[in-house]
């Protein structure tokens, strides 16, 4: 029987590079047995919106209708789900708990809204809260990034101090200076987990029944 997969929590305000560190934690897993022993995965999201160029129906998103959504609602098969500028995201409950009893590691990619709900039905999940270095520092990565407009720019200005005010609901703290000790402060966190006694009775509990018989 494999050892069961933990359940991360990666919030952030926009621009503080919680993506980025994301895609290269995967990366360094397919790369470095050390952390890649066991295989790690982001969620992919239900969402009623319309798929945009180049997005994979289960790859990117699940594109399901309104009507589907708001079924699986009434079937509270959601870990969590908001409504976002007329449209609906959701975390599959079936499909987490399916890496996870595979051993698989699963990352959620959402907000502190989202992560409340989700402490709520499963609170052995681990949550990770990632600050940017500066407020300065924020604007100057949204401004560099050259998507927004100056409008929309204040406008994530705001949202990111509603968003980091929310910090101490979370169990770690990863502050996105230097990226590489950033990356590296995840993969600790992540490792750690591993070595909870839950998962190292999994890992080693015929070992433990032989010493304690």
């Amino acid at each position: 029987m494999s050892v069961s997969g933990n359940l991360f929590i990666l919030s952030a305000p926009s621009g503080a590079g919680k993506s980025s560190l994301i895609k290269a934690l995967l990366k360094q897993g397919m790369q470095n047995d050390q952390v890649s022993s066991r295989a790690k995965q982001v969620s992919v999201s239900h969402t009623t919106r319309e798929p945009r160029p180049g997005e994979v129906d289960g790859q990117h998103y699940h594109f399901v209708s309104v009507d589907a959504f708001k079924q699986k609602i009434k079937r509270q098969a959601f870990y969590e789900h908001a409504e976002v500028f007329g449209n609906f995201y959701g975390t599959s409950e079936a499909a987490i708990d399916e890496q996870l009893a595979q051993g698989i590691d699963v990352f959620l990619d959402i907000d502190w809204q989202g992560a409340q709900q989700v402490r709520m039905r499963k609170p052995e999940v681990t949550t990770i809260f990632i600050f940017p270095p500066s407020r300065q520092e924020l604007e100057n990565r949204l401004c560099n990034r050259g998507q927004d407009s100056e409008e929309i720019i204040k406008s994530r200005m705001a949202e990111a101090r509603a968003e980091c005010s929310h910090y101490q609901e979370f169990d770690y703290i990863i502050v996105n200076d230097d990226f590489d000790q950033a990356l590296s402060d995840l993969t600790t966190i992540v490792y750690n987990q591993r070595l909870k006694r839950r998962q190292q009775f999994e890992k080693h509990k015929n070992l433990f029944a032989d010493l304690l018989a």
